[in-house]
């Protein structure tokens, strides 16, 4: 996984920025150094993406001098001793008041839920909810009038954490095994001239001229709205146009993407 330092300090400054209006007691009591929690994962499968953090964050605070706010960081002193991490958490965070004592004990502790215990936080002391009218057009000129087959939808497995992936099995969706599939209503997938277990290739449809594609995916039939598709990411990432994004979010579209479905053809010979 690559480390691109300018977008890791960018986004290490706007917590920075963050952090440096933080109401915490602890912080805005203290006259000397600041310091900083940071807490990762440094073993098992999902240690780079953790080292790969304290490495940006470091690089951060070499790069200003270990300042933050014009106020040095007392980095070592929290290195040698975690519980003043979990201070800082306590008296930040609603609900983790004495969060370390509590974390010393058997089983842990539990963290409160207000929703949950049917208590809304809101003027009118009620669950309040607002209906927004759909849009007519999901994708607009973004298709140049192109039709697609299904909307894609990517999605995780029941042995996937995020992008980690730690086994070939769905037990939610009942697949053994495998990750190249792609899930459809039958009654699409025969519409479309496909048989279930039929193997395709998946193209995603935008106007820049890129060609998207991913080979070699088994159709499973599956209860699904008819006019829509699912399938395993990242397998599908490469289907995503980095502009379409959603709107006032900015997020990657992963879970709209215009799709045509195509019968499996042999990969590409690269000389």
């Amino acid at each position: 996984m690559a480390m691109h330092r300018r977008k890791v300090l960018k986004g290490l400054g706007a917590a920075a920025a963050g952090l440096a209006v933080v109401k915490a007691p602890y912080v805005h009591a203290q006259t000397g150094p600041i310091r900083v929690g940071f807490l990762t994962v440094k073993t098992g499968p999902l240690a780079s993406g953790g080292l790969q953090m304290e490495q940006g964050l470091l690089t951060f605070l070499k790069d200003r001098k270990n300042m933050l706010g014009n106020r040095p960081v007392d980095w070592q002193a929290l290195v040698d001793d975690y519980a003043r991490i979990r201070q800082l958490i306590a008296e930040t965070i609603a609900g983790f008041a004495d969060f370390d004592r509590r974390l010393r004990n058997p089983g842990g502790f539990h963290l409160g839920n207000s929703a949950a215990e049917r208590r809304w936080k809101t003027a009118t002391g009620r669950a309040n909810f607002v209906a927004h009218a759909l849009p007519e057009d999901l994708f607009g000129e973004a298709l140049e009038g192109a039709q697609p087959d299904l909307i894609l939808q990517t999605l995780r497995s029941h042995d996937q954490y995020n992008t980690t992936v730690y086994g070939l099995d769905d037990r939610y969706r009942g697949v053994k095994g495998q990750r190249r599939v792609v899930f459809a209503h039958v009654e699409d997938i025969r519409r479309l001239g496909f048989e279930p277990g039929q193997k395709v290739d998946i193209e995603s449809l935008w106007n820049d001229g890129i060609e998207r594609r991913v080979r070699n995916f088994t159709l499973l039939a599956f209860d699904i709205p008819p006019g829509q598709a699912a399938a395993y990411y990242p397998e599908t990432n490469p289907l995503v146009p980095l502009a379409s994004v959603g709107i006032g979010s900015h997020t990657p579209t992963s879970k709209s993407v215009a799709i045509k479905l195509h019968a499996a053809q042999p990969e590409p010979v690269i000389a």
